[in-house]
């Protein structure tokens, strides 16, 4: 299969734009080096090749010849930003019914013998009801922290 070259054609504009953000380092490191190597690919500029600049910025060459490719299919913004996930590493666990449930659960009377609820009471009692098919503690602790939801609290006993 022959190797489709992108060719890296930057404005006067998009490359002062490229230098001010490495001049002035404040940005992200990932941003400064993708400036960096859009800065020495251009063809007005450097026209290094994909393995001039990966070597010279300490970089895999399919990290310049992708961002070479997002440069010129989505622009300047794209390739200067990390690509966002399509789907979440990990689906959650619990959804807003689940939630409720949960705090619901919570606000009422602990069990018989404790004096209010632990949160690994609270998630052995969810999979007990069937709210969830299984919870640690941990993602309980996540969602009474989201809805400010206080174990010590008396107005909830």
């Amino acid at each position: 299969m022959p190797k489709h070259y992108n060719i890296v054609r930057l404005s006067q504009e998009e490359r002062q734009t490229l230098q001010d953000l490495v001049s002035t380092g404040t940005a992200a490191a990932y941003k400064i080096k993708h400036a960096n190597i859009l800065l020495n690919i251009d063809v007005n500029g450097q026209g290094w090749t994909d393995e001039e600049a990966a070597t010279a910025l300490s970089c895999h060459r399919n990290t310049v010849a992708n961002l070479r490719e997002r440069l010129v299919s989505e622009g300047l913004e794209s390739a200067l930003t990390r690509k966002t996930r399509k789907m979440p590493p990990r689906q959650r666990v619990i959804d807003g019914e689940a939630e409720a449930k949960i705090i619901a659960l919570r606000c009422g009377e602990p069990p018989a013998g404790r004096a209010r609820w632990t949160l690994r009471l609270l998630a052995d009692r969810a999979v007990e009801l069937e709210i969830v098919p299984a919870m640690s503690h941990e993602t309980v602790r996540q969602v009474l922290k989201e809805t400010n939801s206080n174990l010590t609290c008396d107005r909830c006993m």
